[in-house]
């Protein structure tokens, strides 16, 4: 049974490692959310980007399950310009889920499409794109929920650039969580309230 949904902070992080009920704990915030007003929105802001057949796959099947548990659940593609995207989304009726800022670092510091790769910013550029990020945060008119994984509990990796990886999205992850109102850790589809502070 699934523990009682606090009321949606003004902005929250949810972080996980893979299926730990992450995505499901911030759709349930958007049912809640637009559940409690007929006015209120929300929308999906997804960054993953179909790169093969495995991916769109996967992609489909995740968009047919969240239609299915929670219809009104709107959704729009940022792979890239996310920081656009949580601005343009809507007024402070509009509740936004991104989902999830894993897989945006991911495509902005190692782009799998060639054409990407010619403007792969370098690494330093990591703490320039956290900055923009985070002023679309501290701006953002309406709740935002974001969705990120935490990967920096298991072995140190051996290769240069999956280090430097782990690196950036520890100090992102770190920036996001000092901004948010409240934090929250998903383990096996149970949460744990890292953090929890006054709007």
């Amino acid at each position: 049974m699934e523990p009682v949904l606090p009321a949606p902070a003004r902005s929250e992080l949810i972080l996980g490692g893979q299926k730990s009920g992450k995505s499901r704990r911030a759709e349930s915030l958007a049912a809640a959310w637009l559940a409690a007003a007929p006015a209120h929105r929300a929308v999906l802001i997804a960054t993953a980007a179909p790169h093969d057949d495995e991916m769109r796959a996967r992609i489909a099947r995740h968009q047919r399950e969240r239609a299915a548990r929670v219809p009104g659940l709107a959704t729009r593609e940022a792979p890239h310009d996310l920081p656009a995207a949580i601005t343009e989304a809507g007024g402070a009726e509009t509740l936004r889920v991104v989902d999830c800022l894993t897989l945006w670092l991911t495509q902005q510091l190692m782009p799998l499409d060639e054409g990407s790769k010619a403007n792969r910013p370098p690494a330093p550029a990591s703490q320039a794109l956290a900055a923009t990020l985070l002023e679309a945060i501290g701006s953002c008119p309406g709740p935002i929920v974001l969705v990120g994984n935490e990967i920096g509990l298991g072995v140190i990796p051996l290769g240069r650039e999956v280090r430097a990886f782990v690196d950036a999205l520890g100090g992102l992850n770190q920036a996001v969580a000092a901004r948010c109102q409240r934090v929250t850790l998903m383990v096996a589809g149970l949460p744990l309230v890292l953090k929890e502070s006054a709007a």
